[in-house]
């Protein structure tokens, strides 16, 4: 261990910086060197600096040094404080935070709040870096919870650092708040100091009250300069008063200061600032006294009153200041049995101030992309409010209310758009309060929607109404012609933003009201026909996601009937780009991706009609795979197409279940054979997903067709692996593993006696280098299911007649990549396998230790070198060769678990160490 006055030496170094270069090194030491005490026990303490080409460096871990050597430190770092007391800031700043952490960890430093008072509160000139100190101090001791103390040792401290000082501090503060000639800056360290100790809860509201702290905070309400820091500190005083029955007498003294912040609203209406400060303490309040509101509600009116000013003013950075106090209080209020009048009014006037601000500017390009995308988000955070607003008031009197504003704004002859947007935009927020059996406020919007203006941003908003407003109309079927026609309307609009409201206007409708609809099918249907075309895609799922919806809703045969028109329309599209000797256009080949969306999603909804289908499903089955298996061979090279096609296969034989069994064979045959040609790694997934489905079935064709795919894929995957290395290739590894877990639990007669099963367990191996976790899980399941597997347990009493056939295929395979597994495991456990990853790692090498002890003795010292020592320091890999050794010499398994724990909890904390060191380069 290098000699402690070497730190001491660099310290001195550092206190007697002065240039800027100089002065910039120490600063970057500093944070190291504070920093360094946030660790845990046996980590690195790094102590550094660097000045005038010289470098000290000294490694330690803080509790090794004895108590003498920290005395020096203490005082090393006392007199730098005491040199750097005018600044720069930043360093002091550091200072300070050093001697916070020292103070916390050196218990024989019996008083450093009052050593540090003694050495800097008696000069003016000093006072700054005490109370530089004495704001740290609270911070750091409550968020340091990393230091290596026990509990116990951790409450003394506090209480000798903090409680004890307590009023000793609040003393000093008062006092320096008053002292001749002191200057704004000092009261604002006064002021921060004070809130650090308040929110470490180490002073009480009743502390205050007998002291000119509290006063003065207010009164700095007043300066400028003081301003920001007065309004922090007056919320957290505030918020310290919170019990508010122990506290009575201190919020007698708060609330009067509080009501009379309400005249400067006016008095500073040209200064957001001010104004933003001022919200902030009267929502505090508000928030803290709810209670005495709702009690004495005379008394305390006037803050809510002045918290509904703020709530108006037209900054929307200060509005949402006030939200969380209208959400509070409406809960609150929600609770009683009777509601002041007083209440009643301020939520009707907060709801006609939320829509007013709810209102687009007059000139839209006025605001920049940016802006109006917050705005837009803003809008529904506002929209929140309202719900209060519905919560306090009724809903129904809100829509009413709001439905007079739109009437009266349609009276006039000069009303813009906005006026009539901004309430149907609080329509919409309102819509999830809507009783869907109300008959007196929503009849009258509905009835209003048909009658409203054909502007864009109009019709956009009540085509969302609609949207949110599907569980009434369901139960008022009645208005679904009209809100039909209303839709339509709105997919004939030339604005883009008014087709995708009217695309979810009816999938809305169709999803609520399916039962109503089902006459009108054959009218979607029209509409499907002379409008699709004009549609853009987006919309045009909404409309096959709304028919969808209905025809799930229908009779069996009938939806099967329906489902098939619309599923032949589709059909009738991929056949006919098959038969067209053409080569097809980029576009051509989006138009047709999109084609096949379309039938996922109507397919995705519908799911199935469960396992006896109607009738005039029984052959469309094969009929749909006699369009999919040519169109695959002729574009399934186009990746796009390939996504789409096999998510729609997926969902087709969901819908047909058993009944698909016929085609099967001829899918995976196509599956295997266009990943041959492609390496697209939708066609393992959906080979995957078929055996996981049917993988029970003893069909002989369909277990050949399983063989087929299974060795042409892994023939493949070498072929990709020997061309590109795993990290170009995650998608196929993640979705051939998918495939390999499905056969090891329904078809292990195929994948073991295979030669692709050594291929299958390489590509599992490679797999474990990527960062990719759901694929690193997968590879380790599945190589885990083969390490684990019955068959290669000798002691089973009566086996099935093919696991010796079984174990001989695994032996040889794991007894040749056993090396290569073993490293690929411990490389992982000490680098960049996730952390949940630790017990199926243990588990797998506890097996291989079991299995093959004398190759395990072998392999793991060999894979220990390979490791490099910046991941697993040397002692560690000493230890876990000594722990392995012992474990299965002994044959006591369990314990390979615990070297495995020990190597990985070591290479953690070598990572966190390397980390830490980075902030030096």
């Amino acid at each position: 261990m290098a000699d402690i006055q070497a730190v001491i030496s660099a310290l001195d170094v550092f206190s007697r910086a002065t240039d800027k270069a100089s002065l910039d090194s120490a600063n970057t030491w500093l944070q190291d060197f504070q920093h360094s005490w946030r660790v845990s026990p046996g980590y690195v303490w790094n102590i550094k600096t660097d000045h005038t080409s010289s470098l000290v460096q000294v490694t330690y871990d803080l509790i090794q040094l004895d108590n003498g050597h920290l005395s020096g430190l203490r005082d090393t770092l006392v007199a730098a404080l005491e040199n750097h007391h005018n600044g720069p800031r930043n360093i002091m700043v550091q200072l300070c935070l050093a001697l916070s952490g020292l103070a916390l960890q050196y218990s024989l430093w019996e008083n450093p709040v009052q050593d540090l008072i003694n050495s800097f509160g008696r000069n003016p000139a000093t006072v700054p870096a005490l109370l530089q100190f004495l704001t740290v101090l609270p911070e750091e001791v409550n968020t340091n919870t990393k230091i290596p103390m026990t509990d116990e040792e951790y409450r003394q401290r506090i209480e000798t650092l903090l409680t004890a000082n307590a009023q000793k501090v609040v003393e000093l503060l008062s006092m320096y708040l008053q002292a001749t000639g002191v200057t704004p800056a000092v009261q604002s360290q006064v002021f921060l100091c004070l809130s650090s100790w308040l929110v470490a809860g180490e002073l009480t509201a009743d502390s205050l009250a007998q002291t000119p702290l509290l006063p003065y905070a207010f009164e700095a309400l007043n300066s400028d300069d003081l301003f920001d820091t007065a309004v922090s500190v007056i919320c957290d005083i505030i918020h310290e008063t919170q019990e508010v029955d122990d506290n009575m007498h201190v919020i007698e003294m708060i609330v009067p200061r509080v009501i009379a912040i309400k005249p400067k609203l006016v008095e500073f209406k040209e200064d957001p600032e001010k104004i933003r400060g001022f919200a902030r303490i009267l929502t505090e309040a508000g928030e803290t006294y709810r209670s005495l509101l709702l009690h004495h509600t005379e008394t305390f009116f006037p803050i809510v009153e002045a918290i509904g000013e703020c709530a108006a003013y037209p900054d929307l950075d200060i509005v949402p200041i006030t939200f969380h106090f209208w959400m509070r209080l409406a809960q609150s209020i929600g609770k009683r049995p009777s509601v002041s009048p007083l209440f009643i009014n301020a939520y009707k006037a907060l709801m006609s101030v939320i829509i007013r601000h709810l209102h687009f500017p007059v000139d839209l390009s006025t605001l920049t992309g940016q802006e109006a995308d917050n705005f837009r988000q803003f809008r529904h955070v506002m929209g929140d409010t309202l719900k209060d607003c519905c919560y306090v008031l009724g809903t129904d009197v809100c829509l009413l209310a709001t439905y007079e504003m739109i009437t009266t704004a349609l009276a006039r002859t000069d009303v813009s758009w906005q006026e009539i947007e901004a309430p149907l935009f609080s329509l919409r927020s309102m819509g999830a309060e809507v009783d869907p059996t109300d008959d007196k406020a929503v009849p009258k919007i509905m009835d209003l929607i048909p009658a409203l203006p054909s502007h864009p941003r109009v019709r956009y908003a009540a085509l969302l109404i609609i949207s949110r407003y599907t569980e009434w109309i369901n139960k008022h079927h009645d208005y679904i012609p009209y809100q039909l026609q209303y839709i339509s309307a709105g997919f004939e609009d030339n604005d883009s933003e008014v087709n995708a409201a009217a695309g979810q206007a009816l999938k809305y409708l169709c999803q609520d009201c399916k039962q109503h609809l089902v006459d009108f099918l054959p009218q979607l249907h029209t509409f499907l026909k002379t409008m699709g075309n004009k549609l853009g895609q987006d919309e045009k799922v909404q409309v096959y996601a709304a028919i969808a919806h209905v025809i799930s809703a229908m009779p069996m045969a009938a939806a099967a009937e329906s489902l098939r028109t619309f599923a032949l329309d589709i059909l009738s599209e991929v056949h006919a780009m098959v038969n067209n000797t053409s080569v097809p256009s980029k576009d051509t080949l989006q138009s047709m991706a999109n084609t096949l969306e379309n039938l996922e999603v109507m397919l995705g909804i519908v799911d199935t009609f469960g396992e006896d289908l109607p009738p005039t499903c029984q052959n469309t089955c094969q009929e749909a795979w006699a369009i999919f298996d040519p169109f695959l061979a002729k574009f399934g090279t186009d990746y796009q197409l390939c996504e789409r096609t096999t998510r729609v296969l997926r969902l087709g034989l969901t819908f047909f279940g058993d009944t698909a069994l016929s085609i099967l064979p001829a899918v995976l045959s196509r599956m295997a054979h266009s990943f041959e040609a492609t390496g697209h790694s939708s066609y393992l997934w959906i080979s995957g997903k078929v055996i996981g489905r049917f993988g029970n079935e003893e069909n002989p064709q369909l277990r050949a067709s399983y063989k087929e795919v299974y060795e042409r894929s892994s023939n493949k995957v070498v072929q990709l692996l020997q061309e590109k290395t795993p990290a170009q290739i995650p998608d196929v590894l993640e979705d051939y593993i998918q495939m390999l877990l499905q056969m090891i639990d329904y078809a292990p007669d195929i994948l073991f006696p295979s030669p692709a099963f050594s291929i299958a367990f390489k590509a599992a191996m490679a797999s474990l280098t990527l960062v990719q976790t759901d694929i690193v899980f997968a590879a380790l399941d599945f190589i885990r299911s083969v390490i684990t597997h019955d068959c290669l347990d000798p002691s089973l009493p009566s086996p099935p007649p093919k696991f010796p056939i079984y174990a001989g295929a695994i032996r040889p395979v794991v007894e040749l990549e056993g090396p290569a597994l073993t490293g690929y495991l411990l490389t992982g456990i000490v680098g960049d396998f996730p952390e949940e990853s630790a017990s199926t790692v243990i588990t797998i090498l506890r097996h291989l230790s079991k299995l093959w002890p004398a190759q395990m003795l072998q392999w793991v010292p060999v894979v220990l070198q390979q490791l490099p020592s910046a991941s697993t320091p040397d002692q560690a890999k000493t230890d876990f060769l000594h722990d392995m050794n012992r474990a299965i010499n002994a044959k006591e398994w369990d314990k390979v678990k615990y070297a495995v724990i020990s190597i990985h909890r070591v290479s953690r904390k070598a990572r966190d160490r390397r980390r830490f060191n980075s902030l030096d380069s």
